[in-house]
């Protein structure tokens, strides 16, 4: 049986959505491109839905530029997510032939999304920040504005009381990497669920800031990498401004008034498929114990969770030779602080794979979970 083509619908048009339309007409090879961030040539994001498909057809989706994306080698061995209701999300066999992704399925419903990763829509961000006050006993501390005025909400667990150490997460600044979300959801999930004495043991010495989400405007336009105003919030910590990188001025403006003792961003990497740290080994201000805590921090979440391994990752920068305008090593410097980038894959961790889901938005808040246990693990160390 032919599918008629002008039953197909492709759309974009929701949060996080991002696809154009080449052409429609064979449902067996539907040729779309990726959109280019706003003011800037990165793309790599995609999410979209497909209507008006018949249960037990095939159909053929063709990603044409993504040859030209701004990380193409992370094609070859990626497979795209999928889900029937935006919810339970699997992962579909994609091949890339060095110019165009393609997937194919043989539809069960009749309406499907792909999408680069499970998405974390910005209703679910709104309900988490509800949660974390609510019910998970987290303040409010203060909200900034992104560049087109969203908010983005600093929640505190604990009471600033003087002598405590100052633990610091923030996620999302590179607005396509929607796993650094579902990590923090997994962070407040335990701070709203865990009486533990572990637990209890961390929020005695410390309090946690948290940022779930650093790029509001980039993460609901569909974008991989930069904010509205066209800048990598991730290479804006040397020169951060109110007008064109906000969402980190005011990160650096309460991290000022409240100090420093630990940090950690969570992204997503493309090409690599492990979970795995970066830390700040080529920054001018270095030190032995800043090595002895990144040891112990890796090797304790190495013991915590088959999900985190320390044999795969970035090439480490040599000394004096740091990126100073990336988080990790600008707040570590400036803080004199253990200070690390934490990346979760878009494939796979393949060190404990999962052919379903491959890396998942689950797997990623349970990271979040582990990583809590690691923070207590080095309270008494970091000072």
């Amino acid at each position: 049986m032919t599918v008629p083509a002008t039953l197909l619908l492709i759309s974009a048009d929701f949060d996080s959505g991002n696809i154009e339309l080449i052409d429609a007409s064979e449902p067996g090879n539907v040729r779309l491109a990726i959109r280019p961030d706003t003011r800037s040539q990165h793309f790599q994001w995609f999410h979209f839905k497909v209507s008006g498909m018949t249960p037990g057809e095939h159909y053929g989706f063709s990603l044409e530029n993504a040859g030209q994306s701004s990380y193409n080698k992370a094609w070859q061995g990626y497979n795209a997510v999928a889900s029937y209701d935006h919810s339970t999300w699997f992962r579909v066999p994609s091949r890339f032939d060095g110019q165009a992704l393609r997937f194919d399925l043989e539809a069960r419903e009749g309406q499907v999304w792909f999408a680069y990763f499970e998405p974390y829509s910005r209703a679910r961000h709104e309900q988490l920040i509800a949660r974390a006050v609510n019910d998970a006993g987290l303040e409010l501390l203060a909200v900034g504005k992104s560049a087109e005025g969203r908010d983005i909400p600093l929640l505190r667990k604990g009471d600033g009381a003087p002598g405590k150490r100052k633990l610091w997460i923030i996620a999302q600044q590179h607005p396509g990497e929607h796993m650094a979300e579902w990590f923090m959801e997994g962070v407040i999930e335990r701070l709203q669920q865990d009486g533990g004495e572990e637990l209890k043991a961390l929020l005695a010495s410390a309090d946690l800031y948290l940022v779930p989400n650093m790029n509001p405007d980039g993460a609901f336009h569909g974008h991989l990498r930069t904010n509205a105003m066209g800048k990598d919030l991730n290479r804006a910590w040397q020169d951060s401004s109110a007008e064109h990188s906000p969402e980190v001025f005011f990160v650096q403006q309460q991290m000022n008034k409240h100090g420093v003792d630990l940090f950690v961003d969570a992204h997503g990497d493309e090409e690599i498929p492990h979970v795995f740290t970066a830390a700040c080994e080529g920054n001018p201000g270095y030190t032995p114990r800043i090595a002895e805590l990144e040891q112990a921090f890796r090797s304790h979440l190495s013991q915590q969770t088959k999900d985190f391994q320390t044999t795969h990752g970035y090439k480490r920068d040599q000394p004096g030779q740091a990126n100073m305008t990336l988080a990790c090593n600008a707040v570590g410097e400036k803080y004199d602080c253990l200070s690390l980038t934490l990346e979760m894959p878009f494939k796979d961790h393949d060190d404990a794979p999962d052919a379903l889901t491959g890396w998942s938005g689950k797997r990623s808040a349970q990271l979040g979970k582990d990583v809590l246990s690691t923070f207590a693990h080095l309270i008494p160390k970091l000072r």
